[in-house]
């Protein structure tokens, strides 16, 4: 992917240059963030004493509703960490095959937990069946791993999984004596787009893992939220992964003010999504998933004739794009406004009205 943004020299170009649909990890934080990154009480974290980290993981635990949370550079070290807390070496967790901890986590878990990995087949939504995933469940014999984990998703490609699916995965799961852990790097989209409230979101699993970095807008950090011993043993497994930090307020206190500050406007990046679905639709030689559009995400198919072409009339006016496909997506976040999003459409009709 570097290759195709050389042109643009993108690491000397200021942000505010481009319209950046790549993903909503691309966020900057606004001056308000800054200042609260300023005014953060400090201490050291590996000893417990960091106040504004302390303080964002209670507010994090009573927003969804847990005993405890702890504070992670990245979300691939909160769900590693999750897994191993769950996890004994032999074991085995169940994930659904298009989900983020088995396609983009290095396979964590097996390589540095021994913990092995069976995959379940998704929807086209991205969801698991209750039947596919107690088909998956191993029998207690020897020749087997024990299945101890079943990690879910919510929402997969910006797609918001059903309230009640997760919840009777949940129910099946534990009387099957097996944990369950949510992927929710975007569960705050799903808490928008449904208006359920994030603890009924969380209510029937046993952690969860929210991103502050994505579609709210913190510079870098995750949390795993769940009872007080899944997070005293991922406290430990943070240290030997390396995440233990210091002064890491200084990050705390940006996920403190996205906490507070960034959730009710991510109905405009919503709203945005819409937007641009539907000037897309518009455009003759695109096949666009309207119905697909639920949250900060636009989906479409671009045919192969036409990619490369309009990858680079888009990089010429300074928008940036995933390398397009079958299955292209397009990312909205609190960097991109309405009118970004009106100069888009124009630049995507403008190509294939010249076809």
């Amino acid at each position: 992917m570097t290759n195709q943004y050389a042109k643009l020299n993108i690491a000397n170009k200021e942000p505010a240059d481009c319209i950046d649909f790549r993903s909503d990890t691309v966020t900057l934080p606004s001056a308000e963030m800054f200042q609260a990154m300023v005014g953060a009480k400090l201490g050291d974290d590996v000893y417990g004493e960091d106040r504004a980290t302390n303080e964002l993981q209670d507010y994090a635990a009573e927003l969804l509703g847990k005993e405890a949370a702890l504070f992670f550079p990245t979300g691939t070290q909160s769900n590693l960490s999750a897994i191993l807390s769950h996890c004994q070496r032999g074991d085995e967790v169940l994930i659904g095959r298009e989900y983020h901890t088995f396609v983009y986590e290095a396979h964590g878990a097996s390589v540095l937990g021994g913990v092995g990995i069976c995959t379940i087949d998704t929807n086209h939504r991205g969801s698991v069946s209750v039947e596919d995933m107690l088909a998956h469940i191993k029998a207690d014999d020897p020749h087997f791993g024990i299945t101890k984990l079943l990690c879910l998703e919510n929402t997969v490609s910006g797609r918001v999984q059903p309230q009640a699916q997760i919840d009777e995965l949940s129910d099946a799961a534990h009387a099957r004596g097996l944990k369950v852990h949510l992927d929710g790097a975007r569960l705050f989209n799903a808490h928008i787009h449904t208006g359920l409230s994030l603890k009924d979101l969380c209510y029937s699993l046993d952690s969860v893992s929210i991103c502050l970095s994505k579609s709210l807008g913190s510079p870098a950090g995750s949390l795993l939220v769940g009872d007080q011993e899944t997070i005293r043993k991922a406290k430990r497994l943070r240290k030997i992964l390396g995440g233990g930090m210091r002064q890491v307020g200084v990050l705390a206190a940006c996920g403190m003010y996205a906490l507070k500050n960034n959730v009710a406007r991510l109905q405009e990046d919503h709203d945005n999504a819409r937007r641009l679905t539907q000037g897309l639709s518009e455009c003759r030689g695109l096949q666009v998933s309207v119905d697909e559009s639920q949250t900060n995400m636009a989906f479409f198919h671009c045919p192969k004739e036409h990619r490369e072409n309009l990858q680079l009339l888009l990089l010429e006016n300074n928008i940036l794009v995933p390398k397009l496909s079958s299955a292209s997506r397009l990312v909205c976040h609190l960097g991109i406004s309405r009118a970004d999003i009106d100069f888009t459409v124009q630049v995507f009709k403008a190509y294939f009205s010249s076809q």
